[in-house]
């Protein structure tokens, strides 16, 4: 069994920086979007983007091989469900979070009566 900074010696090195980044950036972002804040959804989706993207370049060759071994409850699948259940939400969600008043200050002000 492996752990520490050879967790992930089955990936390229670029993959392993990520995989290690995530430790960090999970909580931050689960942090961000507690609090409510609107760019917590935004780095939410770009986390997630790398992470299923740095999980299939690992898998590919496997996934290539043996497709149907992939739909499992476990592993490449649900990661890559949760990402795109993450991406699809990560507009509306920062619109929900984002005050009334940012949105508003793009247009133009409505008329004073007076």
């Amino acid at each position: 069994m492996k752990g520490g900074l050879d967790a992930y010696s089955y990936a390229p090195m670029l993959v392993q920086l990520l995989f290690h980044a995530l430790l960090l950036l999970d909580p931050l972002v689960a942090l961000l979007i507690i609090r409510a804040r609107p760019g917590g959804p935004l780095l939410a989706a770009a986390v997630v983007l790398a992470d299923v993207v740095g999980n299939w370049s690992v898998a590919w060759k496997a996934v290539m091989t043996h497709p149907t071994s992939f739909l499992r409850p476990v592993g490449l699948l649900p990661i890559t469900l949760f990402g795109i259940f993450v991406l699809l939400t990560a507009l509306p969600l920062r619109r929900a979070l984002t005050p009334v008043g940012d949105i508003n200050a793009c247009g133009s002000s409505p008329p004073r009566a007076g």
